[in-house]
């Protein structure tokens, strides 16, 4: 099966029409579970997206001698 390339805010969006029609309760076991799946998948797919995009966030610093340093990417809230 070919993985579908959905942007994060697609893959955010699909998720909360998977919530909303299983908050309904109305869907048959078989397709809730279809629901289920497809948004574990997506889950999963979005925190691989946010973890490559919180690898590409990281700031380029110079040391005293010149030379690149790689500085983590720290949340407001740590500062």
């Amino acid at each position: 099966m070919s993985e579908k390339i959905m942007t994060f805010e697609a893959a955010m969006q699909r998720l909360e029409q998977i919530v909303r029609a299983m908050e309904r309760g109305d869907a048959p076991l078989d397709d809730s579970l279809k629901l289920f799946q497809e948004g574990t998948e997506l889950v999963r797919s979005c925190a691989r997206m946010l973890d490559e995009a919180q690898l590409q966030i990281q700031k380029v610093m110079t040391a005293p001698d010149g030379s690149p340093v790689m500085e983590d990417f720290a949340d407001e809230a740590d500062a």
